[in-house]
């Protein structure tokens, strides 16, 4: 089979279904909110810390009698510094050695427990996405393989995460340390002979650690495709690299190629302070895109590759209809679960007003201004900011409900409490409101279908659980949530217009 047969098992087996294929990628995307769980958690426990023990009793005062505003960006070191030491003798006073000995034990707890947490997950979420994507490429049901592939492979994903990270590891320290002997014995003879020796172990070592991404990169898709342990499947990864280096080549330049275009696209747009929409493309087009042609190319090498029939309709029919699907996968979603929306308001309501009375205090020390954050914006770059931002918040909540549903509950709760802060100290209300009521009406109702998505997947993820409903009844579920939330990326595009194009501006009329 020639290379050309994977690149177009890569494009059939996406365009056919992508409910069933992307389901485990967003779930990838919703790690990172998962995650951060912990510092919140964190968070919490250092407030009512300090809270309870009478350490923040006099700060609003404290804060009151200081410029609290940093300096425009623009401004000179001099004003920075002087900002910093402003704000110096307020900090002094209230971190006492105690406190700032408890709040750096939690800083160091937190920062563990986040990574553990965030490498089995991604070992988790990696072993779903691979045996999907190996299942798409045989054209069997892919997110019922995701499931299943979980369960068997995540294991031995952790471990070549590990044994990738111990191979970096000891080559960065090993390296480092010849470079620091070499150059230490040569620089008494010669500097430049030793400038030159050093630089060589930086290219040996580089050429090495390539080398190790190389073989890691193919080796998950051995786990999968040859149901191979971790050192199996580095052996039998390194035989699939002799025996079709074209193939391998291809996949290389192809992911190193992505990732330049990325980033140079990426620095381009963040220049019109476009930072997120990249973030989405990744996630919903690259990284599925790069699954599929590493497994493709392996699985062509085993002779197991049977891609699904190229779709007869368009790309425009296909995303036409996927658009149509998905908004009425949304309104259905909505008219089936009032209970679980009104729950979603109540929350949204309560979270509002805790983040309204724990910033009452600090109103007049600490300011906050729509107008300023509005200040020099691009209507249209500033609407696709908007966009991105706001989808990539609604997927990543949803799709982190899936533990349980609590990390979707805690960024709904989150979200209203730096709501409450932001508008208990908004300097002038009534223009925030003015600016929020326009997109608002159709941004906000958008969140809490994400939010109520969020918690819906947690339900059904612990029925999965308990056994009470199979495993392709929960593939449907996911499936369903991925067009739900096409359907609320409609809504978000539509807000994020109006925020752009219409909220900044109809109200200056009437000042």
């Amino acid at each position: 089979m020639a290379l050309s047969d994977s690149a177009s098992a890569v494009v059939s087996a996406f365009r056919n279904r992508p409910g069933d294929l992307l389901p485990f990628y967003l779930l990838g995307a919703a790690v990172p909110a998962i995650v951060r769980v912990v510092p919140f958690a964190a968070i919490v426990v250092g407030y009512l810390y300090l809270e309870a023990a009478g350490h923040l009793e006099g700060l609003p005062d404290a804060l009151a009698d200081v410029d609290v505003a940093p300096p425009d960006p623009d401004a000179s070191e001099e004003e920075f510094d002087a900002w910093a030491e402003a704000l110096v003798p307020v900090f002094e006073e209230f971190l006492t050695p105690t406190v700032a000995f408890v709040l750096s034990a939690l800083v160091l707890v937190t920062f563990v427990l986040s990574v553990v947490v965030g490498l089995v997950l991604y070992a988790i979420v990696s072993a779903g996405q691979l045996a999907t994507c190996y299942a798409r490429l045989r054209d069997e049901r892919g997110v019922v393989a995701g499931i299943a592939g979980v369960r068997r492979y995540w294991l031995r994903f952790l471990g070549l995460f590990a044994l990738e990270f111990l191979l970096w590891t000891v080559s960065i320290l090993l390296a480092g340390f010849a470079a620091f002997v070499v150059s230490l014995v040569l620089a008494a003879v010669s500097p430049i002979v030793a400038v030159l020796v050093a630089a060589l172990v930086v290219l040996v070592l580089f050429a090495l650690l390539v080398a190790v991404r190389a073989v890691f990169a193919f080796a998950p898709v051995a786990v999968v495709v040859d149901d191979a342990g971790v050192f199996a499947s580095l052996s039998k990864t390194v035989g699939f690299v002799r025996s079709r280096p074209i193939h391998a080549g291809f996949y290389y330049a192809i992911s190193v190629g992505s990732l330049l275009a990325v980033s140079v696209i990426s620095s381009f747009l963040v220049i019109v302070e476009i930072f997120t929409l990249t973030t989405v493309v990744v996630a919903l087009v690259l990284l599925p895109g790069l699954g599929l042609l590493k497994t493709a190319l392996y699985s062509q090498y085993r002779d197991t590759l049977r891609p699904p029939a190229m779709p007869e309709r368009s790309v425009r029919g296909q995303l036409r209809a996927g658009l149509g699907r998905g908004f009425r996968e949304m309104t259905s979603f909505v008219r089936e679960t009032p209970g679980l929306h009104a729950a979603v308001v109540a929350l949204a309501v309560g979270s509002f007003w805790v983040g309204w009375m724990i910033a009452a205090p600090y109103e007049g020390a600490v300011e906050a201004s729509i107008l300023a954050r509005l200040d020099g914006i691009i209507p249209p770059a500033f609407a696709l900011e908007l966009f991105g931002n706001n989808w990539f918040v609604a997927i990543t909540t949803a799709f982190s409900g899936i533990v349980l549903a609590i990390p979707a509950i805690v960024s709904l709760l989150f979200n209203g409490v730096y709501m409450g802060i932001i508008a208990q100290l908004e300097v002038d209300p009534t223009t925030l409101l003015a600016f929020v009521v326009p997109h608002g009406i159709i941004e906000i109702p958008a969140i809490f279908v994400a939010s109520a998505l969020g918690i819906w997947i947690g339900l059904v993820t612990w029925r999965a659980y308990r056994g009470r409903i199979d495993r392709p009844t929960f593939a449907d579920a996911l499936e369903r949530s991925f067009w739900i939330l096409i359907g609320i990326g409609i809504l978000l595009a539509v807000a994020a217009v109006v925020e752009a194009f219409v909220s900044p501006y109809y109200f200056r009329l009437f000042l």
